[in-house]
């Protein structure tokens, strides 16, 4: 009987699953539950090449995997036929806890707890996805994989902030990363489709959060994501970098409050509070109809892609592979192009073609004989995952 490891991604409002056969890289099931708690919920699920919709309300990530399971009962395939060796559940924040995948006790979920105002936004539901999981499928081992495990051990020079050192030691204040599952699935690929492991790297993750890393021979050595993942690129609703100081000014001079500047820097900013829009395809839409906010804001949202490619060569003393992944950087050729603009003096630049086709496989966009390589390569981070949890057990 084949292995399989149930992945489960538990989001505030939603769950991502999939049925995953780690040694074959299959996905023989997966799905999704939105829109939590609201008034009318959307369930998705594939398998054997057959889509199941339902429209209901989910009062809650309980009732939200009791449907799923039922899904796989009534739809399939049988859970209980299908191998299941394990629970994968991806967690956002590891802190200085894990530098790998670890079994989950009551222990482990203490720690995912007491994490949580490292990434508000995401380890109190990662929480909610373990508690239900675990109360529903008790009989299989159930394991945490962390998206900050890859950048655990990055050098001192790039993990540390210039802060009064007692503050930052007693308040665990250091650059912990994010998205470390795709950045190190990536990062492998590409050395494997190259047939290199001495490659330096730089991968950009690119969907509504956005993230960059340099990779030296398969170990991060930098990444744009810091304490919490605010920090770095621009992204869908998030600031990415800004002064520091804009938040003693936004209190002392505009009256608001801490939480009201979180939500603002989280929730209403990056290219939705440049555009309107935090979805490209509708700021390109926008910027074909001679928006000029979209334009300067896919401006400033490729400017900060370049300055971190070349600071990032600067840091790697050098620069063989550049890879673009997630949904924005997979889809889309009018940031691809805009982010290695004037990148040609590091050896970095795209073949238009190469560039311009849609596939679902990994490829290389750079012009034969390239100095460097520019590959665009989907990200799996649930067979990363489910990877991750097998090589535990």
């Amino acid at each position: 009987m084949t292995a399989t490891v149930l992945v489960i991604n538990s989001g505030s409002s939603s769950i991502k699953y999939q049925l995953v056969d780690p040694e074959g890289g299959q996905a023989l099931a997966s799905g999704l539950v939105e829109r939590i708690g609201e008034a009318e919920g959307h369930i998705e699920h594939k398998a054997g090449g057959q889509v199941t919709e339902r429209y209901e309300r989910v009062s809650d990530h309980g009732e939200g995997l009791r449907q799923v399971l039922a899904l796989f009962e009534e739809v399939g395939p049988d859970l209980a036929e299908a191998g299941i060796v394990a629970v994968g559940h991806r967690v956002v924040m590891g802190g200085s806890a894990y530098d790998g995948p670890v079994r989950i006790d009551d222990d482990v979920l203490g720690v995912i707890e007491e994490l949580s105002p490292l990434a508000p936004l995401h380890n109190p539901a990662n929480l909610t996805g373990i508690q239900v999981g675990r109360m529903l499928l008790p009989d299989v081992p159930h394991v945490a994989v962390f998206d900050t495990a890859f950048f655990r051990n990055l050098p001192d020079d790039a993990a540390t902030y210039a802060l009064d050192r007692e503050v930052a030691e007693k308040f665990s204040v250091r650059r912990y990363g994010a998205h470390g599952t795709s950045h190190q699935y990536v990062s492998a690929k590409a050395a494997e489709m190259l047939g290199r492991d001495d490659l330096k790297q730089i991968v950009l993750h690119l969907g509504n959060g956005a993230s960059a890393s340099a990779v030296v021979g398969g170990r991060a050595v930098d990444t744009s994501m810091g304490l919490t993942p605010l920090e770095g690129l621009v992204m869908g609703t998030r600031t990415g970098d800004i002064d520091a100081a804009v938040v003693f000014h936004l209190a002392r001079n505009g009256g608001m409050s801490v939480d009201e500047i979180d939500n603002l820097f989280n929730k209403r900013s990056g290219l939705k509070g440049l555009t309107g829009e935090n979805d490209l395809r509708e700021v390109h839409r926008l910027i074909d109809a001679g928006d000029e906010n979209a334009r300067v804001g896919l401006g400033v949202y490729t400017h900060r892609l370049r300055k971190y490619i070349g600071s990032y060569a600067a840091v790697m003393g050098g620069l063989d592979v550049l890879s673009f992944t997630a949904g924005v950087g997979e889809n889309d050729d009018v940031v691809r192009a805009g982010a290695v603009k004037g990148l040609e003096f590091l050896g970095v630049e795209i073949d238009l073609e190469k560039n311009q086709v849609r596939s679902k496989e990994p490829r290389v966009i750079s012009p034969d004989g390239a100095r460097v390589t520019v590959m665009v390569i989907p990200t799996n981070e649930e067979l990363a995952i489910a990877r991750q949890a097998m090589s535990l057990l």
